[in-house]
C-alpha cells in the first residue's frame, strides 16, 4: 500500500489516541514492526497560537519515522496555516485530518467527528490542508453522526475530490462511541467506490480479526486503536501474520516487564520525574490486564510516583 511517496509492505498501523500515542509509545510500537504511526491529535488554534504545550507534541524522534502528525480543527485558514507551520518542522512525514473524535469537548466547538455535519465546510479544510503542504495529506472519520445520518459514502468521495491520499474509517457513528460492533460491510462499499486506499479501523484485535476485516472490506491496510494500549506486541503478532502467516503467540511476564521499565525510562526522559511516573501508571495497568493479580498491581500502580516504586511492583508480577 502506498501513501505518497511510502510504500508499505505490511500495512498495519498505530490509530492516533489522545493520551496514548506520544512519543515513547509510537517508539515502541515501531520496534514492534508497526510501519506507520499515528501521533495524538493537535489542535491547529493551538499550534497558531504557539502553546508551549501543543508546540511540544509536535516533537518527535528519529526512532519514530515514519509517522502520521494528526491535526483537527474546523476552519480552513486555520488549518492550513498550521499545517504549513508543521510542514515547515520537519518533524512529520504525513499529515493526517481529524473527522472521527467523539469527545464532546471536542465536537462542541464543531471540530472532530462534528464536520460529518457539515460536509461543505469538510470538503473546505481539506482542500485548504492538501494545498498548503506538500507532504500526504490523510483523513480519519467515522461513517456518520448517527444511524439517521450515515454519509460516510459522500464524505469519502468529497475527500478523495479535495486531494487526500488516504482515507481511515472507522466503522462506527459519532453517536456509538466504541459500543457496538464496528460496522466493516460499509467499510467495503466505500473501498470499492474510491480510486484512493481506503484504511480499515475498529475492532481489529488479532489476527482473526485482521484476516477477517481484510477480507470483508477488501482494504489492504487496517489500523489497530484500542487493541494496541498496553499491547505493542500486537504489531509483531499483525505483521508476522501478513509475512508468513504465522500465529506468534502474546507476551511473556518477563517481555512484559522489560516493555513497562523501557516504556517508563522514555517517560521519565522526555516528560520527566513528575509528570512521567504518573502517566506511566494507565500504561501499566494496560500492559498486566489479564494476567493474574492485575486487580492488585492496578492499585499499586496508581500509587507510583517514582521508577522505584515501579521496579518494587513489577516485582511482585509472577
Amino acid at each position: 500500500m502506498r501513501i505518497g511517496d511510502f510504500e508499505f509492505a505490511y500495512p498495519v498501523f498505530l490509530a492516533p489516541m489522545a493520551g496514548v500515542t506520544d512519543t515513547p509509545y509510537r517508539i515502541l510500537a515501531r520496534e514492534m514492526g508497526c510501519p506507520l504511526v499515528y501521533s495524538e491529535m493537535v489542535s491547529d488554534k493551538g499550534i497558531n497560537y504557539r502553546n508551549e504545550h501543543t508546540l511540544n507534541m509536535l516533537k518527535t524522534e528519529p526512532e519514530e519515522r515514519p509517522m502520521a502528525m494528526q491535526l483537527f480543527g474546523a476552519e480552513a485558514d486555520s488549518v492550513a496555516r498550521a499545517a504549513e507551520y508543521v510542514a515547515g518542522l520537519g518533524c512529520a512525514d504525513i499529515l493526517d485530518f481529524n473527522m472521527g473524535c467523539p469527545a464532546p469537548k471536542v465536537v462542541k466547538n464543531h471540530e472532530g467527528s462534528a464536520m460529518l455535519k457539515n460536509p461543505e465546510n469538510a470538503y473546505r479544510v481539506l482542500k485548504a490542508l492538501v494545498a498548503a503542504v506538500d507532504m500526504p495529506v490523510t483523513v480519519k472519520m467515522r461513517i456518520g453522526w448517527d444511524d439517521q445520518n450515515i454519509n460516510i459514502m459522500e464524505m469519502a468521495q468529497l475527500a478523495q475530490e479535495a486531494g487526500v491520499a488516504a482515507i481511515a474509517i472507522h466503522g462506527r457513528t459519532r453517536e456509538q462511541f466504541y459500543r457496538d460492533q464496528a460496522d466493516w460491510g460499509i467499510i467495503g462499499k466505500v473501498r470499492a467506490s474510491l480510486r484512493i486506499p481506503v484504511i480499515a479501523n475498529g475492532d481489529v484485535r488479532n489476527v482473526q480479526d485482521l484476516a477477517k476485516i481484510r477480507q470483508v472490506t477488501g482494504c489492504e491496510a487496517v489500523m489497530v486503536g484500542r487493541a494496541a494500549q498496553g499491547n505493542p506486541w500486537i504489531f509483531r503478532q499483525l505483521t508476522e501474520y501478513l509475512k508468513t502467516g504465522a500465529v506468534l503467540p502474546g507476551p511473556t511476564i518477563e517481555e512484559r516487564k522489560e516493555v513497562i521499565i523501557r516504556h517508563l525510562d522514555m517517560l521519565l526522559k522526555f516528560k520527566g520525574d513528575y509528570i512521567g511516573p504518573r502517566e506511566m501508571r494507565k500504561h501499566a495497568t494496560w500492559y498486566t490486564k489479564g494476567i493474574k493479580g492485575s486487580a492488585e498491581l492496578r492499585c499499586l500502580f496508581n500509587q507510583a510516583v517514582c521508577r522505584d516504586d515501579f521496579l518494587r511492583i513489577l516485582d511482585k508480577m509472577k
